[in-house]
């Protein structure tokens, strides 16, 4: 199968037929970081009546130069018994209900109290400071379009118009695969050519952090039964299936025959991109199918980009990622231009966009200090200092 842009990969995964969530209701304390499925409409107006946005006298304008009688405090929570008529005002504190009658709200600190117990204004009217009823919300508005990844504000929205029981997409499930002999759990010693399987404590992480559910099933060796098995059975249990490792040209690399043995259809296996040129792409009926590069900052990359994509796309998400255009602090070269390259960058305190030094695709601790990542596009070999360049924040 013939290498193709990274773009066309991109176009490939977003467009391709799969599986569709359906949706469940859940408390609004457990559906921080879901998908929103059904718009969030107010049952109220909001503010629900006309309030003070201040501490102080709730008077008329035309009042404003005369001394006034106080008829009572109105604290929050308390609505007022009495109407401002000619001449009066009443105390009204921060959030609690305009009485009727008010066209304005004079703060505390612009009045005088008299020894008769009236008050008298000192200060400039420069607003009303009253929060007109519905001025935020009206009763029947959507609040929050489904689509939306709920965040913390989401919940407060969610909270002040009544909405404790969210409709949210399903998670899809996600089956992790580590393929490869030489790979031993993190908890092991590693012995004599053999290293700690990092990719899948961190593809797991990435997949719970995207919304997704994330299902573990340890390291294939390097047999083409046995990792056949292991693979039948993520896909017959999952929405999407991810295996790392095996995805080359090497005499162990039959991922891709096992995927196509598995009834996958394989719908690309090489990019032209750097790091993840081997990154695999295919559809079963009842799962899609990632195969990543073994190496720990390719498998992390290509997640970001190909993979969580596709999972929020699965649960009917409008994400986009944040894409910041920033100055490059320094200049930066490659000696290879005939693949696109996914740098790794962090962001300086200048508002400038740094290379982190990162010494290949194994290198995963170079993420540690990642903020984002810039691409340099096919044949272009150098980024000036100074050179405007899109951050993909990660």
């Amino acid at each position: 199968m013939d290498m193709i842009p990274f773009s066309q990969a991109v176009d490939i995964v977003m467009e391709s037929d799969i599986i569709m969530m359906e949706s469940e209701k859940v408390s609004l304390k457990d559906s921080l970081g879901r998908v929103l499925a059904v718009d969030v409409i107010s049952d109220m107006d909001m503010p629900p009546f006309d309030k003070s946005s201040v501490d102080g006298f709730a008077c008329r304008k035309e009042d404003l130069g005369n001394e006034l009688e106080v008829l009572e405090t109105v604290p929050a929570g308390v609505w007022p018994s009495k109407n401002i008529k000619e001449g009066c005002c009443s105390r009204v504190m921060t959030g609690a209900p305009v009485p009727a009658g008010a066209d304005c709200m004079i703060m505390v600190e612009d009045t005088e109290t008299l020894p008769s117990g009236r008050i008298r204004f000192t200060g400039t009217l420069k607003k009303d400071n009253i929060a007109l009823k519905g001025e935020d919300i009206r009763k029947g508005d959507i609040v929050i379009r489904a689509g939306s990844l709920i965040r913390p504000q989401h919940i407060a929205t969610m909270a002040s118009v009544g909405h404790v029981s969210p409709q949210v997409s399903l998670m899809p499930t996600v089956a992790v695969i580590s393929s490869g002999s030489e790979l031993v759990e993190p908890g092991s010693i590693p012995g004599l050519s053999q290293i700690r399987n990092s990719n899948s404590s961190q593809l797991l992480a990435q997949i719970e952090q995207a919304g997704a559910a994330g299902k573990y099933y340890g390291i294939a060796i390097d047999d083409e039964k046995i990792t056949f098995g292991i693979v039948q059975k993520a896909i017959a249990e999952n929405d999407l299936v991810i295996i790392t490792g095996g995805v080359s040209v090497g005499d162990f690399d039959f991922v891709p025959s096992v995927l196509e043995k598995a009834g996958v259809k394989i719908l690309f296996s090489r990019v032209a991109v750097q790091p993840g040129k081997p990154a695999t792409f295919g559809l079963h009926p009842e799962a899609a199918v990632f195969g990543l590069p073994g190496n720990p900052v390719s498998s992390f990359l290509q997640f970001e980009l190909l993979v969580k994509p596709l999972l929020y796309r699965m649960m009917n998400c409008n994400w986009k990622p944040l894409t910041l255009k920033l100055p490059m602090a320094m200049r930066y070269v490659r000696r290879s231009s005939d693949r696109m390259a996914l740098i790794p960058v962090k962001l300086t305190s200048e508002g400038t966009v740094f290379p982190v030094e990162y010494h290949g695709s194994a290198h995963i601790t170079a993420m540690n200090e990642t903020d984002g990542i810039i691409s340099m596009p096919v044949e272009i070999k150098i980024f000036e200092k100074g050179e405007i360049v899109s951050v993909r924040q990660i």
